[in-house]
Formats: C-alpha cells, sequence, structure tokens
C-alpha cells in the first residue's frame, strides 16, 4: 500500500492541520503538547515541512532504539528535524500528550549568524531513534527556555523581540549539542557495541577483500548496516575516535594497502580494484594524502 505523502509548506498550514489557533508570527511559532488535538494516523504518512521542528516531549508513552538498543522513554526526549527531510509516520501514531514544540522558518534566522550555525548542527540529519534523551536537570533547563520563548513569543513586538528569540534559540541548539555530546560518553554500552559492529563490517568489507565486489564501502553504506543515519554515525566515531565515519574508513583502507604493499607482490592497480578503488588513480590521491608516499614509493622502502 502506497504510502500518504504530505507536504507542509508553512506554519499556517501546520497549526490547521492540528488544529492550533492563529500565528504570532508568520515565521515562528511555539505551543505546547497539551493544546493540541490529540493527533491520531490510521495509516503511514510520509511528511516533510519546509521549516525547523524542534520538539521536546515529556513522559512519552513510547519505545524507540537508540542503535540496536531499545529504550522506555520515560525520560524528556527531544527531536529535531530539519526543512524538505522526509520522515514517516507509521499508523499507530499518537502525538504526545506533553511537551513542547518550536517551529522556525529559515527566513526568520536571515541576517543572524545562526542562519548558517543552525546547518553545521548534525544532529539535524539523525534519525528519529537517534533522539536526545535528556536528564532530568537538562530537563528542566529545555523546559525553561521554552517557557522564555514563549513568553517573548505572546509579548507585543518592538524592535527587539526578534533578536531576544533569536539569541534563545541559538542558546537552546547550543545546550542541545552539549548534551548530545554528553550522550554519547554516558551511553557506553550500546556505542561500545556499535564500534564494535562498525570495525566488524569494515574488516569483512576491506580486509577480507569483500571490496573488490562491491567496491569500496561508503559512510552510507555502513551506517545503513547498523541501522543508524550517517551522521550519527561520524558524530559517534568523531566523539570516540577523534574521527569521522569517512575517515575510519580511509584508515582502515590504507592500513590494508600498507599490508598488499609489504607483503605482496600485487600491482597498484590490482590493489586499488582490491580495496574497492574504480580508478587506480584515486586509490594514489587518497594514499599519498594519508601517508605522504605514493604507493610505489611506499613499497620501495621495504626493498
Amino acid at each position: 500500500m502506497q504510502k500518504e505523502f504530505i507536504h507542509i509548506k508553512s506554519l499556517q498550514e501546520y497549526h490547521r492541520g492540528v488544529g492550533l489557533g492563529g500565528l504570532k508570527h508568520p515565521l515562528m511559532s511555539v505551543f505546547q503538547y497539551e493544546n493540541l488535538e490529540g493527533v491520531k494516523v490510521e495509516n503511514q504518512v510520509k511528511f516533510t515541512f519546509d521549516f525547523y521542528f524542534i520538539s521536546l516531549k515529556i513522559d512519552y508513552n513510547c519505545k524507540s532504539q537508540y542503535g540496536q538498543t531499545r529504550y522506555d522513554f520515560d525520560e524528556g526526549l527531544m527531536g529535531f528535524t530539519a526543512p524538505k527531510q522526509v520522515h514517516i509516520i507509521d499508523e499507530n501514531f499518537v502525538s504526545p500528550s506533553q511537551g513542547w514544540a518550536l517551529l522556525i522558518h529559515p527566513d526568520f534566522l536571515l541576517s543572524y549568524p545562526l542562519a548558517t550555525k543552525i546547518k553545521d548542527y548534525g544532529f539535524f540529519n539523525y534519525s528519529v531513534n537517534e533522539a536526545l534523551i535528556l536528564s532530568e536537570t537538562e530537563e528542566h533547563e529545555m523546559l525553561q527556555l521554552f517557557v522564555n520563548i514563549n513568553r517573548e513569543y505572546h509579548l507585543p513586538i518592538d524592535t527587539f523581540s526578534q533578536d531576544v528569540l533569536v539569541s534563545q534559540l541559538d542558546l537552546l541548539l547550543t545546550l542541545c549539542n552539549r548534551y548530545y555530546k554528553r550522550q554519547f560518553i554516558t551511553r557506553k554500552i550500546p556505542n561500545s557495541d556499535l564500534l564494535s559492529r562498525v570495525e566488524r563490517i569494515l574488516n569483512e568489507s576491506i580486509l577480507n577483500n569483500t571490496s573488490s565486489e562491491n567496491g569500496l564501502i561508503s559512510v552510507a553504506q555502513l551506517a545503513s548496516q547498523i541501522n543508524i543515519s550517517p551522521q550519527y554515525l561520524s558524530d559517534m566515531l568523531r566523539q570516540h575516535t577523534g574521527q569521522t565515519a569517512q575517515q575510519h574508513i580511509h584508515d582502515k583502507v590504507i592500513e590494508r594497502a600498507k599490508e598488499l604493499l609489504s607483503a605482496t607482490n600485487l600491482s597498484v592497480n590490482e590493489i586499488a580494484f582490491q580495496l574497492g578503488f574504480e580508478y587506480a588513480q584515486s586509490f594514489s590521491k587518497l594514499f599519498k594524502s594519508k601517508v605522504g608516499q605514493r604507493p610505489l614509493e611506499f613499497r620501495k622502502s621495504f626493498n
């Protein structure tokens, strides 16, 4: 059965769809889930927004996945959606009964540094199952920020209104970035399991020569095999190893290339193909950037 697709272009359209009142500003909105008309979905739906959607859900009666581990979300839970991202809601979806949501059109941030900064926050590209799980203290801080934003949103507009709202949004996102860094550290068991699976997959692909059949494994393919988003994978690896997922893959490739160059008589072309490169020049360029020598120069150092 084909999924219904909903494209919500404006904040006004969203407000009408969920039974909220009129907007105080056409490019920005804040509301409590308690004021929604209990949104339910009968069939699976694909949807996309033309604006940022930031949510804080409290006592959300659901189970979800963090990496490969399932959690009951009795803690505060935050989610982030960027414009044009496509999401899927299952037929058993029920909107949260408590919490807050912020809707921000990109035009609201124009002329502010946050318009660029917000695009650098990786968590806007995380999957739903990689939501930010708040501690009690963090939940309290987030609630206070939403209350402050809501209060400013409902004040009469003056020349400082937008500056204040953008600065509060900036603080909210900065704190969320801090909390995600904490989450990578405190959720050690699931993250350790993910790291082990990353190593196993890379070893199977690169060290056991399956790359020659399927091409060099990509970040998207690696993330797909462990059921997390590419951005979350890169951020997790950066936190634990200091490297992005792409850098991690490349290091594994170079490690294997050094072994083949020093211990076999395979040509550079044959090694490049075995490692999944379509062109030997691409392999040689990567090797030179990582090692400081071309592949043949490296091999000669062993003779």
